[in-house]
């Protein structure tokens, strides 16, 4: 069964930090794009971050740029979000998403698609 898990959320004060792990488990994600997403209450989803396969290429949305970096070991099967100088509006649960995708060198960030597998979330929670 493929499967994403989402680990690392948390409540933390304005201007803290966290780092968020997406782990897979029943394929390897050598050859797929990994994207973060966020949904706030009352809101659409919405693209974080991305990265492609190789690791070489990512993808950030403009209201995370310079705060947040995503990366990847592939030999532990694993996706980080490092999540920099927190503020309230990045208050959402926050999802991983995978697409296969071995030799693209871009990856996309503001569509869901073509994100074929997702995580269940974890609550990320920035306030005082």
């Amino acid at each position: 069964q493929l499967q994403l898990v989402e680990s690392g959320g948390g409540l933390v004060q304005p201007g803290g930090s966290l780092r968020l792990s997406c782990a897979a488990s029943g394929f390897t994600l050598d050859d797929y794009a990994i994207g973060w997403f966020r949904q706030a209450p009352g809101k659409e989803r919405e693209g974080v971050s991305c990265i492609v396969s190789g690791g070489i290429n990512t993808n950030y949305a403009d209201s995370v740029k310079g705060r947040f970096a995503i990366s990847r070991d592939n030999a532990k099967n694993t996706v980080y979000l490092q999540m920099n100088s927190l503020k309230p509006d990045d208050t959402a649960v926050y999802y991983c998403a995978a697409y296969w995708s071995p030799i693209s060198a871009i990856c996309a960030v503001l569509s869901l698609n073509p994100y074929d597998y997702w995580g269940q979330g974890t609550q990320v929670t920035v306030s005082s």
